[in-house]
């Protein structure tokens, strides 16, 4: 059925489901469903809009949506043809591929908030399945191969490992029976790059599946997604079906000898399932805990069977190599490290979300050009990313082209794309003890570097925070983070320790102020600041008091209030409520512990 106009709205974001339902009551009212069709994506633009929508085929995109917006759009858009240009999105708009002015280049995401998910039609609209198709009637295995080593695609999940490599070594390796995998395990704090190809591009990912199974001789597949990606889980579910019934899974695919499908399994809710070993672990019904390496997955992985695993953003680019090109997408990106790269941006930017860009962009591209700078004009301080086993990367590495090289020079990695920004009120010292706390939470507790040393590491990191830091800390820090990366037995324990050496590198005198003054100079760490009220600037109103929760502050009205710092919390409520900004931070040492 042709419709006279397609919404795409987006499904994941607060009020969405509100703002859905306000639109289709004002369509069924204005008897418009047979001319104007409604689908659903994760989320649309290149940064998070909240609720948002796209009106096709003029492509017009509206954003902050609230449901009387929604209303308004089918009363006057639709209706009347009269689009309204105070709901529309005015950030940077990704630009088409060719634009060479774009800080971004969409090949992952090229499909996202454009096609309908759950509609396998859209996806064969833009070439969908074409790779499939020729790789099974035009090319070799081993021509595969070559057109990805041309391509010098790396694996995105973190590693870097060459993908025309791992292929090749699950190829080559003895057996009839082998699988392939994909990693939507995403973990990372803050990041959702899995997540949004899942929901908004299913069949990209399964395409590249089957490529991959198709050079190794595999004939099953498995998706191993996060449970806490519902929306992501059961949009595959739908695409694996759609895929089906056009025969594009199954056997003898498009009438050739070749049969493969797929199916999905939810991850168990641990971390370290991201790890390779433990995910095959938890597929096979067993807890997810890594094991030693070699044997290799390519050799013997999943229920000891020769295994391929490459994380969603892997699969995503192979259909694109195989239609446009290795030397295309080597076109992208540095000598070593070509193509594009998602990116989750979080923090202390303007500009939050996800964003796609060529390899070899600098830092502060990505921060000031993509995101917009630093939230209300701060002062950049670092960059952390990698995720909870990345490195912190300061200021003076702004300039820094971003490839696996340059992130694994400044102490830190790649990664699945976590890049977590941060301005001049963060406390270095507490942002690697949060990492700690996080990779200490989630070790599986197989090996005792990791399960006992993280464990260490963190107590001291908590005790420098809590001013009872005691000199030689840093240097025991120091100590203890390279036995861990080098005896852990995974690669959770082995990056445990970069936060910390990787602030202790670039921020040693915040460490020192907290053991040696007792003081933090962002004046984050509770135990060591104080809030003070200035005395000349306070009027008197109470609205400190009456929301303190514990009864800290005292004064009359119209006279100026005192704080008891033995019984305040440092909870911030009346900084946050004063009216006339009387009340300051202090970090001076005044709270020195032991």
């Amino acid at each position: 059925m042709t419709y006279r106009a397609n919404i795409l709205i987006s499904s994941s974001a607060p009020g969405a489901q509100a703002v859905e339902q306000a639109l289709l009551e004002k369509i069924y009212e204005h008897h418009l469903d047979g001319e104007v069709q409604v689908m659903q994506a994760a989320t649309l633009g290149p940064q998070a809009q909240g609720v948002e929508l796209v009106i096709y085929p003029e492509g017009t995109h509206y954003v902050q949506l609230t449901p009387e917006d929604a209303r308004l759009i089918v009363e006057e858009h639709l209706l009347k043809g009269r689009p309204i240009a105070r709901l529309m999105f005015k950030g940077i708009e990704v630009e088409p591929l060719e634009a060479p002015a774009s800080k971004e280049i969409r090949v992952v995401l090229r499909n996202v908030g454009k096609i309908d998910p759950g509609n396998i039609d859209d996806y064969i609209a833009v070439d969908g399945y074409g790779a499939l198709g020729k790789v099974l009637t035009e090319m070799t295995p081993e021509q595969v191969l070559d057109e990805l080593k041309r391509s010098g695609l790396r694996g995105r999940g973190g590693a870097g490992f060459p993908t025309h490599l791992k292929w090749t070594f699950a190829r080559n390796a003895p057996g009839d029976e082998k699988f392939v995998i994909c990693n939507g395990d995403e973990g990372d704090p803050g990041a959702f790059m899995n997540r949004r190809v899942l929901e908004g591009d299913p069949h990209a990912v399964i395409e590249g599946m089957a490529i991959a199974a198709y050079v190794i001789g595999a004939r099953q597949g498995y998706f191993y997604v996060r449970a806490e990606y519902p929306i992501a889980i059961s949009t595959l579910r739908l695409a694996i079906q759609q895929a089906r019934d056009y025969g594009l899974l199954g056997n003898n695919i498009l009438g050739t000898d070749f049969s493969f499908d797929l199916e999905v399994r939810m991850g168990a809710g641990a971390f370290v399932c991201g790890e390779e070993t433990a995910l095959m672990q938890s597929i096979e019904g067993a807890r997810g805990m890594p094991t030693t390496r070699p044997p290799f997955p390519a050799t013997k992985g999943l229920w000891a069977k020769p295994s391929n695993i490459n994380n969603v953003e892997t699969y995503a680019n192979v259909p694109q190599i195989i239609l446009k090109g290795g030397e295309w997408f080597a076109s992208m990106g540095t000598e070593k490290s070509k193509g594009t790269k998602t990116f989750a941006i979080a923090g202390k930017v303007k500009r939050t979300g996800l964003i796609e860009v060529p390899l070899g962009v600098t830092i502060r591209e990505i921060v000031y050009d993509v995101g917009g700078g630093i939230l209300n004009d701060k002062k950049f301080k670092a960059v952390q990313t990698g995720g909870p086993m990345g490195g912190c990367i300061p200021e003076k590495y702004l300039d820094l082209p971003v490839d696996y090289e340059n992130l694994a020079k400044v102490g830190s990695i790649m990664g699945s794309g976590g890049f977590v920004v941060m301005d001049e009120d963060t406390c270095m010292v507490d942002i690697a003890r949060f990492f700690m706390e996080f990779t200490q939470d989630e070790s599986c507790g197989k090996c005792v570097p990791c399960r006992v040393g993280t464990r260490r590491m963190l107590e001291i990191l908590t005790d420098i925070c809590e001013g009872r830091g005691q000199p030689g800390d840093i240097e025991r820090l120091e100590a203890m983070a390279k036995y861990i990366a080098r005896a852990s037995l995974c690669g959770l324990g082995q990056g445990a320790p970069n936060p910390v050496l990787s602030t202790i590198e670039n921020f040693r005198d915040e460490y020192e102020a907290h053991i040696y003054e007792k003081r933090c100079p962002a004046k984050v760490c509770k135990p060591l600041i104080e809030y003070i009220i200035d005395p000349e600037t306070c009027i008197g109103c109470t609205r400190c008091a009456r929301n303190c929760p514990v009864n800290a502050i005292s004064g009359k009205p119209k006279q100026a209030h005192l704080i008891d710092p033995s019984v305040c919390v440092r909870c911030g409520i009346c900084k946050q409520v004063c009216p006339v900004n009387a009340i300051s931070i202090e970090s001076e040492g005044k709270l020195a512990v032991g």
